[in-house]
């Protein structure tokens, strides 16, 4: 889920995956796993349910099958619309509350909401909402929370109990900010290393996925049978998403999973069974289909299969929009959903509308009042079971239990556990007595070590000062190299005066989150290869290199092994970068402190084409197996690896449109006649820059085209076109930034909106909807990106690309 999964909006998707009822996929629940359910209903409580059902009016059941996000709704509209439930997603911070907010907005938000739904006032029986909340690596929308690593470092631990402790944390930092209810964990098998939420799987084999699946439920919920209150500092789970999303061809987000139902039971099933056992409150529903059927209008899995074949209690909640993707269906509008068994739907932004349309059609005769009754029933059960009738909170605003030092050291404990060790010539342990360059431009940031759901759905945006207690794997390093009488120093860029004893270089992928982060390949860094380059030029210095290598999933880097002396998967390991440095560093003679413990849990591909590498499928012929891992006790070596990636390089890139004064392949430049370009420097590269200037009296644009590309989702996920700029010269005429399709192209105006020429370098950020508004087609874009002046102008640009992070967005008027 998301703030921002607008990702593939309804009826997009809908048209993109050609469903119709006619060609709904349908399940055999004989086929399927029987399941006694953890959350077994008590009957005193099911007598005070029915009770309290029977003094509900209509408008107060449907009330509470549907969730409304924070962005789009306040504490009085409950008076109107008594909502059962409301989300904070990716990036909606508090209410009247900044972005990136630490414990006391959350809690004075949730109190606010809770108090208007407990008023006393005539017509209306007081119902708690239940709030949720993305803590998917911990509470992280909160400034403060513990980060744990995300979930494929966890497979790679090989720990239930691990994480079980995480999920206790977890539930304990989120009950602390008045929230209750963790949207977790994912139980996704992914099979397809493109898909962007790989990272948020924890294997790819199904058997792993299912060792963990009750562990971190109990750890969220507590055991079954056990005072699971939220008083105690538990929180309701929800496992997701149900069913298949690990599976979509060729590793597309929300797309269509094509396997058989025997397949479906095997792999994508797998870990839902003992998450039921273990008592799951909450079953998220997925937004990708089933052999052409969407997931959230189909009956024969929500309702015989999870329901009744496995015995499910809880109830079934949608992801964003997700209902409006089933066909017929909008945002405000889907009967057909809550016909197949979806108890309460997830309405951020369409809530008014599906609750005035739901209470028609229920009037109408379009739902069931059994159907109706049957979904407030599981959702009232929860809510009971959780204590959230009971008014006490004893964890809420206690800002020591945040960030605490035990939870600190349990993440700590996972990084440690989570590293593999991927080659090793005789560089690790590191000397703790050593004089140690620590470079790569991951060293020093936590947020890149985060990856993404960190404060902003997509991960983007954050500073170090964002993570107060944090630690950075510099900092880490430091730490540990300086206790023992070492160095160590932090260049980014690898540049040194006094020549080190060894390297560490910090490197990874950039943040992202959901069908953002899908690929095209498995190529790390396809286009500009910077880190390489630095791996590179301190080879050529006779400097021993280690390389940690921050990933959401395996990737590619072959050449990047080659130039490593030493090579560690780090995954994403959160907020404590300290766990590196307990397993990197040893004694002051060299000796292992603590040795690797991580094995993978996905297999690493010997080519960038080997998208779905996966143990026990035919023509299997991976660099790295499942279940590699070097340890100190029992090494090995890597010998030369081949360099040609088997893919189009090219082919991976459909984001970054210019990057170091050129356009990255498959895109190209064009200038009109009268912009004379020329390289600058950029605030951190050497002619890192582009400039343009347009001459006195001279008008066209600067192009950058390719084939075409379909941005719906893109446009859905309210991306936005980044520009990195210095403006040299005011402009003396219009200027606009431009994307364009079939020839038609979409300007929007820059005059008042770019920085004066005052010498430094901005950011620009305008939302594609911006483009759409003006008549865009954005299934077919063929100009990416477009700058267009007419009279004196200069500019230098540094970089121009997609992306997710909506600070400071502006849509400027005509």
């Amino acid at each position: 889920m998301t703030r921002k999964t607008k990702l593939f909006v309804a009826s997009l998707l809908a048209c993109a995956i050609g469903t119709s009822p006619a060609q709904a996929q349908v399940a055999h629940p004989a086929q399927w796993p029987a399941v006694t359910s953890g959350l077994r209903p008590d009957p005193a409580v099911e007598q005070q349910i029915t009770a309290m059902l029977a003094r509900m009016s209509l408008e107060e059941k449907i009330g509470q099958m549907i969730q409304a996000d924070l962005s789009t709704i306040r504490p009085e509209d409950l008076r109107r619309y008594p909502l059962g439930s409301i989300l904070a997603g990716g990036s909606t911070p508090p209410l009247d509350a900044p972005d990136r907010s630490p414990i006391g907005p959350w809690v004075g938000t949730a109190r606010a909401f809770r108090a208007v739904a407990m008023e006393a006032r005539p017509g209306h029986v007081p119902i708690p909402l239940i709030f949720g909340i993305d803590a998917v690596h911990g509470n992280n929308n909160v400034v403060g929370a513990t980060l744990f690593p995300h979930n494929i470092a966890l497979g790679a631990a090989h720990d239930p109990d691990l994480v079980r402790r995480i999920g206790q944390a977890t539930a304990q930092e989120t009950a602390a900010a008045d929230i209750d209810w963790a949207f977790g964990p994912t139980l996704a098998v992914p099979q397809n290393d493109r898909w962007g939420r790989t990272y948020e799987g924890y294997s790819e084999r199904p058997e792993i996925v299912r060792a963990y699946a009750g562990a971190m439920v109990e750890g969220l919920q507590g055991a079954p049978g056990a005072d699971n209150r939220i008083q105690t500092g538990h929180v309701a789970a929800s496992v997701k998403h149900f069913l298949g999303d690990g599976g979509t061809s060729d590793g597309i987000d929300q797309g269509n999973t094509q396997v058989p139902e025997s397949e479906l039971i095997a792999i994508h099933n797998a870990g839902y069974p003992n998450a039921i056992r273990a008592g799951a409150m909450t079953v998220m529903a997925s937004f990708n289909s089933w052999n052409g059927q969407k997931m959230h209008g189909n009956r024969s899995l929500l309702t015989d299969v999870l329901k009744q074949r496995m015995g499910f209690t809880g109830f079934v909640v949608g992801d964003w929009n997700g209902h409006a993707q089933v066909p017929g269906c909008a945002k405000d509008d889907c009967p057909a959903s809550f016909n197949a068994g979806l108890d309460m739907a997830m309405a951020p932004d369409g809530w008014k509308g599906l609750f005035d349309n739901t209470v028609r059609e229920v009037r109408a005769g379009q739902i069931p009042m059994a159907r109706v009754d049957d979904a407030v029933r599981r959702i009232l059960r929860v809510k009971f079971r959780l204590g959230l009738f009971d008014p006490a909170r004893p964890l809420a605003d206690d800002a020591r239990v945040m960030g605490s030092p035990e939870h600190r050291a349990i993440a700590r404990e996972a990084v440690r556990k989570s590293l593999v060790l991927l080659k090793n010539d005789g560089v690790l342990p590191l000397r703790a007595k050593a004089r140690v360059l620590v470079a790569g431009p991951a060293a020093d940031d936590i947020g890149l070590q985060s990856g993404g759901w960190t404060l902003s759905w997509q991960g983007e945006g954050n500073t170090n000062a964002d993570f107060p207690h944090a630690q950075s794997i510099y900092a880490g390093l430091a730490e540990a190299v300086q206790a023992a009488g070492g160095t160590a120093t932090l260049s980014p860029d690898g540049r040194f005066t006094q020549k080190p004893d060894v390297a560490v270089v910090v490197f990874g992928e950039t943040p992202y989150a959901e069908g953002v982060g899908d690929v095209k390949t498995l190529e790390f860094q396809s286009g500009d290869k910077q880190a390489l380059a630095l791996l590179k030029r301190l080879r050529a210095a006779g400097i021993p290199t280690v390389s940690v290598f921050l990933s959401g999933r395996p990737l590619w880097v072959n050449p990047e092994l080659n130039q490593s002396d030493a090579f560690v998967a780090a995954w994403l390991p959160g907020s404590e970068g300290g766990g590196v440095a307990d397993v990197l560093v040893g004694t002051a003679d060299g000796k292992p402190r603590t040795d690797f413990h991580g094995t993978l849990s996905f297999s690493w591909p010997k080519t960038a084409g080997q998208f779905t590498l996966n143990q026990g499928k035919p023509g299997y012929d991976p660099l790295f197996p499942l279940g590699y891992g070097l340890t100190y006790a029992k090494g090995g070596r890597v010998g030369r690896l081949d360099e040609a990636p088997g893919l189009d390089a090219g082919a991976a890139n459909t984001t970054l449109f210019l990057s170091r004064a050129a356009a990255p392949a498959p895109f190209r430049l064009s200038l009109a006649p009268g912009i004379a370009a020329s390289k600058v420097d950029s605030a951190t590269i050497q002619e890192g820059a582009l400039r343009l200037a347009w001459a006195p009296g001279q008008g066209g644009a600067a192009r950058v085209t390719g084939a075409p590309l379909n941005w719906m989702r893109e446009v859905n996920a309210q991306m936005v076109m980044q520009v990195t700029y210095r403006v040299d010269q005011a402009p003396q005429g219009p200027v606009a930034l431009e994307l364009g399709a079939q020839g038609k192209t979409a300007s929007v105006p820059l005059n008042g909106v770019i920085a004066p020429a005052d010498g430094q370098w901005h950011t620009l950020r305008v939302p594609l909807s911006c483009f759409a508004a003006r008549g865009l087609q954005v299934d077919k874009i063929d100009q990416v990106f477009g700058l267009a002046a007419h009279g004196g102008f200069a500019i230098a640009l540094a970089e121009a690309r997609l992306s997710g992070d909506p600070s400071g967005q502006v849509c400027p008027k005509d």
